[in-house]
């Protein structure tokens, strides 16, 4: 990634909300709260936060990925959390979410981690159709119910 990234991370942000969300989630309260989290990774650069931007052929940004280096509940091992990962709607469909996940998983390697994690709204069914055609299959299911 480099400084001047920003705009375009910032700038994919709708991307994570559009699908069918929860009754209980309000679209602009998640891509506010999506946009604030990653505004933090941007000026802080928190030590287990790291962010790659992927290039078309003429350098172009076309989609990035934002893993965090984490520790599993139940082992202590080092895992990699994929916090977000974006392309752009022109690259959509072109291999480059499938490559970003396949340099998590480099990256995960390197650093030993024992797991890539990610997490997935039930709507978002094009993203889980990708994670499940390169190998992620559920680990933990997060139920909600809202209290009002």
């Amino acid at each position: 990634m480099a400084e001047d990234d920003d705009d375009f991370i910032l700038g994919l942000v709708p991307r994570f909300v559009n699908f069918t969300l929860p009754p209980w989630r309000k679209r602009h309260e998640c891509i506010e709260g999506i946009r604030n989290d990653l505004s933090r990774h941007l000026e802080d650069q928190p030590v287990n936060s790291f962010l790659f931007v992927a290039e078309s052929d003429e350098g172009k940004p076309v989609g990035f990925i934002h893993l965090q280096k984490t520790q599993d509940y139940f082992t202590g091992y080092n895992n990699c959390h994929i916090s977000d990962l974006a392309v752009t709607p022109t690259y959509e469909g072109q291999g480059v979410g499938r490559a970003l996940l396949e340099h998590a998983e480099t990256w995960a390697r390197e650093h030993r981690c024992q797991l890539v994690t990610l997490a997935v709204f039930p709507g978002n069914e094009r993203a889980r159709a990708l994670y499940e055609a390169s190998g992620y299959g559920a680990d933990l299911l997060r139920l909600a119910k809202p209290v009002r």
